[in-house]
């Protein structure tokens, strides 16, 4: 059985690759168009500001999704792990 902290690894990296994304991608266009990719002058200060206010945005919105959408349906009951005959019955939501 996983350890809890290694269950966290997904969400984790999930939230940082939502963050990166803006960045990836304005990267990607500026290769695209031919652009230095590395020259500071592509990566003014109202770049970085913009690409950063849409990384938030999305990493906000993806909690406020996980907030709604996922766990239990309302009006459910949590059953919590035990043992039943011996084995144990993972927890579940009834």
């Amino acid at each position: 059985m996983p350890q809890r902290g290694a269950l966290m690894i997904r969400p984790v990296l999930t939230e940082f690759a939502l963050f990166l994304l803006p960045f990836v991608l304005y990267a990607v266009f500026l290769f695209a168009t031919r652009a230095k990719v590395f020259d500071p002058d592509a990566w003014s200060w109202s770049a970085i500001t913009l690409l950063s206010i849409l990384a938030l945005v999305l990493v906000i919105g993806s909690f406020l999704i996980m907030a709604q959408f996922s766990g239990a349906p309302p009006g459910s009951t949590y059953v919590p792990p035990h043992l039943e005959g011996g084995k144990l019955v993972p927890s579940q939501s009834r």
